[in-house]
């Protein structure tokens, strides 16, 4: 009996890696199709743009032929594909002056196939980068601010000159 035991111990690590390398296989097969089924997404970059300003447009999983995208924003334009495998293509566009919500939507030429995301065209310059999302600040806000950095920099000199002063 222990011959035995011993013949399978010696055939189990050849199991498990047959076993890994048969899960490997079947995912291997199923991740191109999921894909191919997908369908199509598109994006705006950025989606929020102020009037005149200029738009990125791409989108994935048009597989052959040519994309357009249209919208209200900018009218009509074509889509490039990086090369002739690639299943994603990209361009620009430069928005009007007239603010508003406007869909962009993807058409792929050879299926049909559309998307559509939101654009916004704003009323004025997009707000962006640090303190982007406040308005404006009021003489109080400022004041208590400063107090604020004023009250920690005489705690920190006060700290400091209180450790100075017990080592001598």
């Amino acid at each position: 009996m222990p011959a035995t035991t011993h013949r399978h111990r010696r055939y189990r690590p050849l199991h498990r890696v047959l076993a890994v390398a048969g899960t490997a296989v079947v995912i291997a097969a199923a991740v191109p199709a999921t894909l191919a089924h997908a369908g199509s997404s598109g994006s705006v970059t950025p989606n929020s743009v102020a009037p005149g300003g200029r738009v990125n447009l791409n989108v994935t999983g048009c597989v052959t032929g040519a994309v357009e995208a249209t919208s209200g924003a900018f009218g009509s334009v074509w889509l490039e594909r990086s090369n002739a495998r690639a299943t994603n293509s990209a361009g620009g566009a430069t928005v009007g002056n007239n603010p508003g919500s406007y869909s962009v939507t993807f058409k792929c030429a050879s299926s049909g196939e559309q998307v559509t995301v939101p654009l916004t065209v704003t009323t004025g310059a997009a707000r962006g980068g640090l303190g982007g999302s406040v308005g404006s600040m009021s003489p109080g806000q400022i004041a208590i601010g400063g107090a604020l950095v004023a009250s920690a920099l005489g705690a920190g000199a006060w700290f400091l000159r209180r450790r100075t002063g017990h080592a001598s």
